[in-house]
């Protein structure tokens, strides 16, 4: 078939005829990652039959890549279990043993994770000085309830003044620098080192937040955000066999590999064009040709849907929204695909002969002198290093071997993707003698890295509110098409899933999995004389 759009016969009725006549709806996921999985795992068993999950990539998981080296096991996407009380992540990893290797080492209070709590880590200055540990624990502790502020402009709706320009980054810098400069015990040389670290550790968050920078964040939004209770855990064996278990429920036949999608033409959208090559179909029933959806995708292949459920990225749909939906999305919905925010957070993982570092030392961190007063985090194309955060020591070396985990985000994420493996390592080298006062590091032995930036299937790693945006653009980003109360077609034509619709949960594995199942959920309710 060449590529057209196919045509569909009108109805008033909120069912099509084909449901009135109690076949089983057929149901289309884009996206084969946790939220695609995860909702046709739970459509499968509800009894739904005729499911088909589309993954334009050559595997399964989506932004969950396990890459075995040697006898390790290194994410290069989702490494971190978040919480486990109630986490729907934790539980599957819990029920089938893949925890059980897990020490105390590996798991981490608090919002930054490490591979191993144990040990301490080392803030070292551009000079190639240790910060002293006493001086990193009072500003740590400062930083810390200067964060803990951030977190109250939501939870207690306080007020935002005009200053902070409703951004993390810039109420944060401001207040803390301020803290820091009013110390009267604090000599100038440490006063100095405290307002290097706030960059640092606006660094880190970023990381974390996946954002180009907290300046970017906004700040009356930040608490919406929520923890789970409970450590963070990693899974020894690789986080891609959450991703297998969530399919091995799921029938082969129902997973398409390779198969991109072009276009979703959705509320039974019609051109002459796509009518001409529909009569010439004989592979396509008539029935089919009244179908609400039609999936085209880049190899021609028109597949007929009465519900498609999209799971991919906000990076995807930043791109895409324009030419991935036919006709194009409401308003409503383009608004808030814009005003949400994803960028890139990249690892670096390098692997060494022997440890330069000591036995106590669980994380490198970089702290630039320079930066005492600077605002921006945006540096020159032949500055990215500089967005380089830190090293987290790969723990315990028994399962590694010598490996560092550098992080890097934002745009100079996406500048180190577009150099070669041994321009990245040279780099990271350098950084590493610079920062210790060690010249004699040796090149690592090995480099891994991702590149979720210029990945065409992703573009970018997780999502998070940026200045402007709200927990109402999430849920509005969620909201299926067409909308119920401005249609008399088949509701639910389209749904949205995917960690970026989870508007307490985004960003996480466990906010894209309950994100699949709350799209399953509206099906099974609404087809629920018909699985009866």
């Amino acid at each position: 078939m060449q590529s057209c759009e196919i045509s569909a016969d009108s109805t008033d009725d909120p069912l099509s005829s084909g449901l009135r006549r109690k076949r089983q709806p057929r149901i289309v996921v884009i996206g084969a990652g946790l939220a695609g999985l995860s909702a046709a795992k739970a459509l499968l068993e509800s009894g739904f039959t005729d499911v088909t999950v589309l993954e334009a990539t050559d595997r399964i998981g989506g932004r969950v890549q396990s890459v075995k080296l040697g006898h390790a096991t290194f994410e290069l996407g989702a490494t971190w279990i978040h919480g486990s009380h109630g986490n729907p992540v934790y539980h599957l990893a819990e029920d089938n043993g893949l925890l059980e290797e897990t020490t105390d080492g590996e798991r981490s209070v608090g919002r930054i994770s490490l591979y191993s709590k144990n040990g301490v880590a080392y803030h070292l200055t551009n000079n190639g000085q240790r910060i002293p540990k006493d001086v990193v624990e009072e500003f740590s502790d400062l930083y810390n309830e200067v964060y803990n502020l951030t977190q109250e402009f939501f939870q207690r709706g306080k007020p935002v003044n005009a200053e902070s320009q409703n951004s993390v980054g810039v109420f944060t810098r401001d207040v803390v620098r301020k803290r820091v400069k009013a110390d009267p015990d604090d000599t100038d040389a440490v006063k100095r080192l405290k307002l290097a670290m706030i960059q640092q550790y606006l660094k880190v968050e970023s990381c974390e937040s996946s954002s180009h920078s907290m300046d970017e964040v906004s700040l009356s939004e930040f608490g919406e955000w929520t923890e789970i209770p409970g450590a963070h855990h990693i899974i020894p064996c690789g986080f891609i066999k959450i991703v297998e278990i969530l399919a091995r429920s799921i029938p082969e036949s129902v997973i398409q590999l390779r198969k991109p999608v072009k276009c979703i033409h959705w509320n039974q959208s019609v051109s002459k064009e796509i009518e001409r090559v529909a009569d010439h179909n004989s592979d396509l029933p008539e029935e089919d040709k009244g179908s609400d959806v039609f999936v085209e995708c880049e190899d021609c292949e028109f597949i007929p849907a009465d519900h498609v459920i999209v799971t991919v990225s906000l990076g995807v749909l930043k791109k895409r929204h324009e030419s991935l939906f036919h006709p194009r999305l409401p308003e409503e919905k383009v608004m808030a695909i814009e005003k949400l925010g994803i960028n890139t957070t990249d690892k670096i993982f390098l692997e060494f002969e022997e440890p330069f570092w000591s036995s106590e030392c669980n994380s490198i961190q970089f702290v630039w002198e320079d930066e005492a007063e600077s605002e921006s985090l945006t540096y020159p194309e032949e500055l990215w290093y500089k967005k380089i955060c830190s090293f987290d020591v790969l723990y315990p070396p028994e399962r590694y071997g010598h490996v560092l985990s550098g992080w890097i985000c934002g745009e100079e994420a996406l500048i180190m993707e577009k150099c070669d493996d041994e321009t990245v390592a040279e780099t990271c080298t350098e950084m590493l003698r610079k920062f210790t006062g060690n010249p004699n590091i040796p090149k690592p032995r090995r480099i891994l890295r991702s590149s979720w930036g210029s990945n065409p299937n992703f573009r970018g790693s997780y999502s998070y509110t940026q200045v402007g945006s709200s927990g109402a653009d999430v849920e509005k980003l969620a909201k299926p098409l067409p909308y119920a109360e401005s249609s008399k077609t088949t509701p639910m034509q389209v749904m949205f899933s995917g960690e970026a619709t989870h508007r307490k949960y985004y960003s996480t594995t466990h906010g894209a999995v309950l994100s699949g199942q709350r799209e399953a959920a509206h099906l099974i309710e609404m087809y629920q004389d018909l699985l009866q």
